[in-house]
């Protein structure tokens, strides 16, 4: 070997040493990086376990901390008994415990935490140790050392999933007693058609066999048939009334801004009022959001019957109303016959009639108080025997 290719071999083997040297160096500085930045994360828990270690052990909900890549640094009891996993002798990384459907959604918040240093109100699935499935409920922060770098984060996590359980459940029934109510309705109207069928054609019988037989019935069998009549148009009412009960809070979704004050005088104007009754108002009625055909059942059933009952030479009918904060309080006063004291409640029950007549069947203010709960709102009266009744009631805004 020439002198020549020695000193390039020397060179080769010392430019060879330097690069090791220079990859040893770096690999030093990048494990004592490491090292104190462990030390570091090590010593801030410490710190932190010291000062909030009551508050650590002794808190209902699981706290869990881990670092940024998502290694479990530490449970409390809580968390232990939630997940299942003891952290000191197993390794334990948040992203095996994610729900695989609710993957996406996870790591969009864990992006979040990062960027914005937290997260909030955070709802999912989790797998436990043993793969059960757990609803929780996550408020989680990032954890920075005392040069405001980030070194970790914390979390609080409530298991809800009994309430979540309940929330399905709750679903559930409301499915099916929305698809029972729907059911009922169809029901109610196959019914009500059935019943209504045979009632006519029996009226229309006793009709013609009133008219084939006028000059030969005495007046006992005329009186008779003319009872079987006022039973049988008795008969169509309640059909019909029961009909209105059963659909009152059926459909919820017609809604719309009404004019009580519009209604209301139309509503007075297409009502059979006896020229001995005056009806007033005594302030403008508002416009408020619901359905308006109840409405108008609500508002057309009080004023009937509040003409109904009205006994005296001159009748009044004062309409009135009142803002009370979040509801209208209405009132409908009368100076007819009065309700006892000891009715005021029954009335409000269905086929609960205080004054038996062909016009009435005891469903009206049970529609009444059907549709003023459908508002959101309540109805009592004030009345007084032989001087009159004064009925009020409350619909939300």
């Amino acid at each position: 070997m020439s002198q020549d290719q020695v000193e390039i071999l020397q060179r080769a083997l010392k430019r060879e040493k330097a690069a090791r040297k220079a990859a040893e160096k770096i690999l030093e500085e990048k494990s004592r990086e490491l090292y104190f930045t462990s030390q570091k994360l090590e010593q801030l828990l410490d710190e932190k376990s010291s000062q909030l270690q009551g508050v650590f052990e002794n808190i209902i909900d699981a706290y869990v901390v881990m670092d940024l890549q998502g290694n479990i640094i530490k449970f409390n009891e809580a968390a232990t008994k939630l997940f299942g996993f003891d952290i000191e002798r197993e390794s334990v990384n948040v992203i095996n415990l994610i729900y695989k459907e609710d993957y996406e959604y996870a790591i969009t918040s864990f992006m979040q935490l990062q960027s914005n240093g937290y997260f909030k109100d955070y709802e999912a699935r989790v797998y436990t140790k043993s793969k059960e499935v757990k609803w929780v409920h996550i408020n989680a922060s990032v954890i920075f050392d005392k040069d405001k770098n980030p070194v970790a984060a914390q979390g609080i996590v409530r298991d809800i999933t009994e309430f979540k359980n309940l929330e399905i459940q709750k679903e559930k029934l409301l499915s099916k007693l929305e698809k029972s109510n729907d059911e009922l309705q169809e029901y109610a109207h196959i019914v009500s058609h059935d019943l209504k069928s045979p009632l006519r054609s029996i009226h229309a019988l006793v009709s013609w066999l009133k008219e084939d037989n006028i000059n030969s019935l005495d007046k006992a069998s005329l009186k008779n048939i003319e009872l079987i009549e006022l039973t049988l148009e008795k008969m169509e009412q309640l059909i019909t009334d029961v009909l209105n009960y059963s659909s009152v809070g059926s459909d919820t979704s017609l809604r719309e801004e009404i004019d009580l004050n519009g209604l209301v005088s139309q509503l007075v104007s297409i009502l059979y009022v006896p020229e001995n009754i005056e009806i007033k108002s005594l302030n403008i009625l508002p416009n408020i959001t619901g359905d308006k055909t109840k409405l108008q059942q609500l508002f057309q059933n009080l004023i009937s019957n509040a003409i109904k009952f009205i006994d005296k030479e001159k009748g009044t009918i004062i309409i009135d109303v009142e803002d009370v904060n979040s509801h209208y309080k209405f009132s409908i006063k009368d100076n007819g016959i009065g309700i006892e004291k000891q009715f005021h409640e029954k009335i409000f029950k269905i086929f609960h009639s205080l004054k038996k007549s062909k016009d009435s069947t005891g469903i009206g203010l049970s529609i009444v108080k059907k549709i003023v709960n459908l508002h959101e709102g309540e109805i009592w009266l004030d009345s007084e025997p032989n001087v009159g009744t004064t009925f009020y009631f409350t619909l939300k805004k």
